[in-house]
């Protein structure tokens, strides 16, 4: 296919289907990379293929149309994303292949040359999927819609109509952040904070729960800012407070927040909701207020950690993770304990440690005493012994317990076994003679602690 470029943006023109001639409907695969937000958007965006007469297939598959959903959010996820499309190319030369989102918006003239690449899309222009595909197809040339995302303030509507899976759905209700910390392009790739309309956000929810739903989880960028952008009083836990009169719907989680959201009058309007699922994912990077300025984080540790003990104090069995960078730059080994012994003595149920990892485009790609990677892989592995440690704990003080889980699926490798979720997001593998209650809500008993996951028996 040509490389000729042709810039088109926010153009809505209807969609014609991919000629055939084999006279079969045009086969299309799906990947995503990154975060939940990508993963809903790409269901949407299988949905619009559906509609328009397409099939969808595996990604390894033979395939008309690849759709690579990316991610940029280290350098990493950009070589990842062009490895996948290396993928695709190899799998049908003749394909029309799709780069969309963050990769695609941050970098749109690096990705219009990747080999084998026919259509570029940002992360606002994911709705008109079909049409920039059905378009490369038809004129041979490259299609490109890359929007200026931050001057983009609209929420872009890409809502899912038919759920496949039964059980827990993840529904994006904002996008973009206004945070700018040092060592983050999202600002860049996704644009400033918008939010999807609240109603609208209760309508997809009470179709979730006519598909039989018993979870969901709302999702964004920078989730605690919903609503920030709206008229009104709008936030995210005035949205909460309306989801708790629906019915149907038997839990609701939230997405990963930031310390700051937990004001008291926060926590006491939370301890009145039955819906809400005791799990937070909260954010930190360092438990070391000079590494936190450096990274522009908005709190401190003395609040971070009053966040911490106000959840736990509130919320029966709250579960509460987060991630940490290590060697950030100018990270000393002082500031490096400061952050070990923090998170030594909150003991939070998961940390997820990454490396830091310079991304090009960011402040703290310049910034000066970039740490060693020896010293990096040191400090990261004395940071996973720790979480192993904490997790382990916080499992074992689950056993002898009785859990409400949502069961999920039946294991492959064990017939007769089933998994599930307790409310504060603890896998539980449990043996059952029932076989209809995948998308119930069972109770069991926690017998044993196994690392990532427990052991129960079923009692109901």
């Amino acid at each position: 296919m040509g490389k000729s470029k042709i810039k088109i943006v926010n153009d809505n023109i209807d969609s014609k289907p991919i000629n055939n001639k084999k006279n079969r409907k045009p086969l299309v695969s799906l990947y995503t990379l990154g975060c939940r937000v990508n993963h809903y958007e790409t269901e949407a965006m299988t949905e619009k293929f559906l509609r328009e007469g397409y099939e969808i297939t595996e990604f390894d598959n033979f395939a008309d149309v690849y759709v690579i959903n990316t991610c940029s959010v280290t350098n990493m996820s950009d070589k990842k994303s062009r490895q996948i499309i290396g993928r695709a190319r190899r799998k049908n030369e003749n394909a029309v292949i799709a780069a969309v989102g963050c990769y695609s918006q941050v970098s749109p003239d690096e990705v219009s040359k990747i080999d084998g690449v026919d259509v570029v899309l940002g992360t606002r222009n994911k709705g008109d999927v079909v049409y920039y595909v059905n378009k490369a197809k038809d004129e041979g040339k490259m299609q490109v819609a890359v929007g200026e995302v931050l001057k983009n303030k609209t929420f872009e509507e890409l809502n899912i109509e038919e759920y496949q899976d039964k059980t827990r759905a993840f529904l994006k209700i904002q996008d973009g952040c206004n945070r700018f910390c040092t060592y983050c392009l999202i600002p860049y790739t996704r644009g400033r904070t918008c939010s999807k309309d609240p109603d609208k956000v209760l309508e997809e929810i009470k179709r979730l729960e006519e598909h039989g739903f018993k979870e969901i989880i709302l999702s964004g960028i920078h989730t605690a800012s919903y609503g920030v952008d709206l008229e009104g009083d709008v936030t995210l836990i005035s949205l909460l407070q309306e989801i708790e009169k629906l019915d149907g719907i038997e839990r609701v989680r939230i997405g990963s927040i930031e310390p700051s959201f937990f004001t008291d009058e926060v926590i006491e309007k939370m301890r009145h909701m039955k819906k809400l699922c005791p799990q937070f994912h909260l954010s930190l990077q360092s438990g070391c207020d000079e590494t936190l300025k450096r990274m522009n984080r908005r709190y401190t540790a003395k609040e971070y950690e009053e966040a911490v003990y106000k959840i736990r104090e509130n919320l029966k069995d709250a579960s509460i993770t987060t991630d940490v960078i290590v060697g950030f730059p100018g990270e000393t080994d002082e500031e490096f304990n400061e952050t070990y012994k923090f998170l030594e003595r909150i003991k939070l149920t998961k940390t997820h440690i990454f490396k830091f990892s310079p991304r090009k485009g960011t402040k703290a790609e310049n910034m000066p005493n970039q740490v060693d990677g020896t010293i990096k892989e040191k400090r990261s592995k004395a940071l996973i012994e720790l979480n192993n440690k904490n997790e382990g704990e916080f499992s074992e003080s689950l056993v002898r317990r009785e859990m409400d889980v949502l069961v999920e699926k039946e294991l492959n490798e064990k017939p007769g076994y089933f998994e599930g979720y307790t409310r504060n997001y603890v896998r539980v593998v449990f043996e059952s003679e029932k076989s209809d209650i995948i998308g119930k809500i069972v109770k069991c008993k926690i017998e044993e602690a196994n690392g990532d996951y427990v052991s129960g028996k079923i009692l109901s």
